[in-house]
This record gives structure tokens, sequence and C-alpha cells, in this order.
């Protein structure tokens, strides 16, 4: 190994100390080494990595290698801050600028002048605010709300995010221009699950704390539960790990933690482990499956609608040949694309013939639709012998013209013509 690597690695050793980091992943000393050779000079810095992977400590080593570590040091959670006073928060207000200013108020860039400002959840800004923050991070100047006087600033910018900042510029969620100037030098941490060397030293590290927090013994791992916890996910990274730490140190009597007493305290351990297929291709596939039943639905409930449109022109209109026309569409889409043949004397053949439509005792309003209530008689011929009656009805009233039978029955000529030879109705068309 040579000298200046030496010098390096004692150098991430008394870091890891000081600031009470525990591993030794790859991964993990690049970021530390970054984070120390950016700290002498003043370029903003963006940190990334998911929620609990202990990204707050990144701003405070570069904060304390710095030469503002005599200055002051400020962490704003931007999450936490309403959006509705977040400007006052950063930026300060003058006295009146809004309901509730009853003094002037100096914001964390005026009190952080010469020292270092950690933004955490900087994905979390409204977009007004990041116009605000551009133009600190451009110029240093900045206006108090409720005020027309620039001020300037010396305060470096070290921000932080949980948020994929590509996908949040892509939704108009974040500026883009804000991300270029805020990473300029990006330091990424590995989540606890590409760590796993890292994970068994750590619970050790939790649970001496806790032992010595709550006065009893330590708890020891075996194998199968140092396994256990390497093979977890560990969604929510370290902060998840020093829970689990916890609970155990406090609800478990026996002080040697095997797998299965362990695996009651990893929650959803089925679905946090690796898998073939992803969670965000799970969720994919059921959202694609839920947009398919809605439309089916959708689909399903027009139709219905429709059929109650038809039904209710039937019933007002009986089967003449205008509703036939009038729907010809609708009844194609709901009985099938028959014949105009096959359609008509399914429907001579389905519905009595009236040379009135039917009586309507009362329509009934049930929310947007209506319906109709008919009320029926008693009819001593059968359907055929109605059929038979309403066709000679029909031939008589036209004098024996088969058109214009056919049109007053609503069916067309050659159907008419069939059903005058299959029921041996020639003598009424010639009379």
């Amino acid at each position: 190994m040579s000298f200046k690597r030496s010098l390096i690695m004692d150098s991430l050793q008394s870091i890891k100390q000081r600031f009470g980091i525990i591993g030794n992943n790859i991964g993990l000393n690049r970021s530390l080494e970054k984070a120390m050779r950016v700290s002498s000079t003043d370029i903003s810095v963006l940190v990334i990595g998911e929620s609990g992977v202990g990204k707050e400590n990144i701003p405070k080593i570069i904060h304390q290698f710095s030469h503002r570590k005599h200055s002051k040091y400020i962490a704003v959670n931007c999450g936490a801050i309403p959006e509705g006073t977040i400007d006052s928060e950063l930026f300060g207000h003058e006295k009146g600028a809004f309901t509730g200013a009853t003094q002037t108020r100096s914001g964390y860039f005026e009190v952080a002048d010469g020292g270092t400002i950690f933004l955490d959840e900087v994905g979390e800004l409204p977009l007004p605010t990041q116009v605000r923050l551009l133009r600190v991070l451009e110029t240093g100047e900045f206006i108090k709300v409720g005020s027309s006087m620039v001020q300037k600033t010396n305060a470096r910018i070290v921000a932080a995010t949980n948020v994929n900042m590509i996908e949040a510029i892509q939704k108009g969620k974040f500026r883009e221009d804000l991300y270029y100037r805020l990473s300029t030098v990006e330091i990424t941490l590995p989540p606890l699950r590409e760590r796993k060397e890292d994970i068994v030293l750590l619970f050790r590290k939790f649970a001496s704390d806790f032992a010595l927090k709550y006065q009893m013994p330590q708890l020891q791992l075996d194998d199968h539960a140092q396994a256990l916890l390497k093979e977890y996910r560990w969604n929510g990274n370290i902060r998840q790990l020093r829970n689990v730490a916890e609970q155990l140190s406090v609800l478990e009597k026996e002080r040697n933690i095997n797998a299965a007493m362990l695996v009651a305290y990893l929650p959803d351990r089925t679905n946090q482990l690796p898998a073939l297929i992803g969670q965000k291709e799970r969720e994919s596939d059921f959202s694609s499956e839920r947009e398919i039943l809605y439309k089916v639905l959708f689909d399903m409930k027009s139709d219905l609608n429709d059929l109650k449109k038809l039904t209710l022109d039937f019933i007002n209109n009986g089967a003449s040949e205008s509703v036939h026309e009038k729907n010809q569409g609708l009844i194609e889409k709901i009985y099938g694309k028959d014949s105009n043949e096959e359609k008509e004397s399914k429907s001579l053949n389905a519905l009595p013939f009236q040379t009135e439509a039917p009586e309507i005792s009362k329509v009934k309003s049930l929310d947007k639709y209506s319906y109709a209530e008919t009320i029926e008689e008693e009819e001593p011929l059968s359907l055929q012998e109605k059929e038979i009656e309403m066709i000679k009805q029909a031939l008589v009233r036209s004098n024996g013209k088969r058109k214009l039978a056919s049109k007053e029955l609503g069916i067309s000529e050659r159907t008419l013509y069939r059903k005058i030879k299959q029921y041996d109705l020639n003598e009424i068309e010639t009379e």
C-alpha cells in the first residue's frame, strides 16, 4: 500500500470514529473520500441516497473540514416546512409582510452567512422557492419576503434528496437549471442492502448502545440470525436496522437471538426479499390489470344505458321501421350483425304488433334514468294467432298492397311475403 493511500485510510478511520460511521463498504469509503476532497472548496454538493442511509453525515464532514468550520452550520428539512412559510424561513421577512409577521425576521441564509446550509429533502421545495434558491446559487443575492432591498450572503449550500431528480425534472416538479447548479459535485451513498458486509457490524454497534442505555446485557446473534440480517432487503436502511435492534433489546428476555426470534421483527419479509419480478414491475402489472377492468366496467355500463334507451324507444314507439332505422347501429352492437330479414323476423315473433303504442300508466325516475311501467291485459289468443290477425288487419287496411302493409307492420316486404305463404293468407291479399 502506498504512503498516500495509507494516509487516506487513516483519515477515513478518524472520520468514521469522529462522526460515528460504521462500515468498510467500498461505496461508502468512496463517498467519504469525495466529501473530504470537496470540503476545502466552496462548490455546491448534492448528496443522493435512499431514506435512512445517513446522508446527514456528509454535509457535517464537508463543513468540519472546510475553512467555514468556525462559522454557522444550519440543517434545514425542506420537506417539514409548510409551503406558505418556507420562503420566510429561508430568506426572512419584513414586519407586516403577511398576517402574523409582527416583527422583522432574519432567514437561514442571512444567519448562515459565511457558513454552511444543509438543505435536506431539497426535492420537496415548491417551484417558486426553487427560483429564489437558484438566484442565491448564481449571484449570492436574496430578497426578504415583503422587502425590495437586495441582500448578499456567502453561505455554502449542501443539499440532499432521496428523490429521483431526473424523473422529478421530467414531471415538472423540479427545475433543471437548479438541479445542475446544486449538483456541481454529486455524492451517492449506497443503500444498506448493498453493504451486506456492514450489516452485522452496525447491528452490534446498535445493540451495544442500547445495552448501555437500558442497562441490560448486550444482544448476541447466532449464525442463522446473522445470515437473515444480510438476506433482508432493508428498505428503511440504517434507520430500520437501528429500530429492529432497539425492539429486540427491549422486548426479548433472551439475549441470544436466533433466526426464529429475529424474523418476527422483520415486517413483510416475503415481500422484502429479492424476487424475479421487481416491485415496480408488480405495481405496473397490477395497474394495467386495473385499467383493463375499469374499461370493461365502463363498456358494460355504456351497453346497459344503450339497451335501456332502445327498450324505452320500443315501448313508446312500437316496433316501427323508424325505430329500427334510428337504432340500427345500436341493435347490431347489442344483438349482433344479423341480416335484416332475421332481425325483422325476430322482432315480428318477439313483439306483439299494435297499431298504437302501449298505454303507459306512469313513469318513475331512478337517478338519472327513467323507465315505464305498462299494464298488460290477458290475451285469449296465442302469439301466433295474434300475429296472423295483425297481418290480416294490415292487409285489409292496405287493400292487399304488401308494400303498405309491411311498412305498417315495421317489417320488410320480403318477410311479409314469407309470412303470407306460411299462414296461407293469399286470399286476403287478393281481395
